[in-house]
């Protein structure tokens, strides 16, 4: 491929470069001879908001004699057009589950009228929502929120007050994980960790939270904010999530981990929300 005059290092032009990260691809180019940290600030420059940075990478280069990819050459410089992808390696850095509200988004799934007489605990799980997303406009976190086909299941339940909420979704897919949140995601700088409640816990909850984690997210499940109509499901799928990697948790466990400190300006008001505990249901004995 001919390289651009005058651009790069000492005029000695650029080379285009097909960028692979996950499903994407995006072309670009590089100064001739850049190497592999030039290459590792592009993929930043272009999926920097989906780069999980806790994970451990490794650059590939698509080799036409073997027709598949092969770990980066030592030493290889870009001196033709050429197509790299960033794989992140199933080993992980551990975070040990740390959140921190400027890297977290909470994450509400179809909380709907027409779900409250079918889902088991439904009135507890929306009692401990509710006050998951006061605790997110206390501690300025983002709420992403989604209804299930609303026309036939109707809306967010009246209880749960979504003021504030940076997205409210009408979807029939069940992932949440839909073009528009990924949107929303990618203008949310540094997030790291999404916090995940909702119904069904076997369906809609559990097909985002793969996808998340199959993004490099870190997911955190909130056991006594998710049901299903039935326990046995939720169980199972909650056994299932916890093997994945996904963290399954309570709503007092997020919450006092997002303030940290007793010094915390906000702790004296998530203390109180936590006051206001749920009812004795048995829903966590169902996890």
């Amino acid at each position: 491929a001919a390289a651009e005059p005058g651009a790069g290092p000492g005029g000695g032009g650029s080379v285009p470069v097909l960028f692979c990260f996950s499903v994407f691809a995006r072309p670009s180019s590089v100064p001739h001879g850049a190497g592999y940290e030039l290459l590792i600030q592009k993929f930043l420059s272009l999926y920097g908001d989906q780069i999980d940075m806790h994970r451990k990478f490794v650059v590939q280069l698509f080799a036409e004699e073997w027709s598949q990819y092969i770990d980066l050459p030592k030493g290889f410089l870009v001196n033709e057009r050429c197509k790299v992808r960033l794989v992140p390696l199933q080993i992980q850095i551990t975070t040990l589950g740390n959140l921190t509200p400027s890297s977290t988004v909470f994450f509400c799934c179809d909380m709907q009228e027409r779900f409250r007489p079918a889902i088991k605990y439904f009135g507890d799980i929306i009692s401990v929502g509710q006050r998951l997303l006061q605790g997110a406009r206390l501690l300025g976190i983002p709420v992403i929120v989604t209804e299930q086909y609303p026309k036939g299941l109707g809306s967010t339940v009246q209880e749960i007050d979504l003021t504030g909420a940076k997205l409210v979704l009408p979807k029939t897919k069940f992932s949440m994980v839909l073009p528009e949140v990924e949107a929303a995601l990618a203008e949310i700088p540094g997030v790291r960790s999404v916090v995940l409640f909702g119904v069904e816990t076997h369906v809609c909850i559990q097909q985002t939270a793969l996808e998340l984690i199959g993004r490099g997210l870190e997911v955190h499940i909130v056991a006594d904010a998710t049901s299903s109509r039935s326990m046995m499901d939720r169980m199972f799928a909650l056994e299932r999530l916890a093997r994945t990697g996904i963290i399954v948790t309570t709503s007092e466990a997020i919450l006092l981990q997002l303030v940290a400190d007793k010094e915390h300006p906000k702790f004296k008001e998530i203390q109180n929300l936590i006051k206001a505990s749920a009812p004795e249901s048995g829903l966590l004995s169902k996890v």
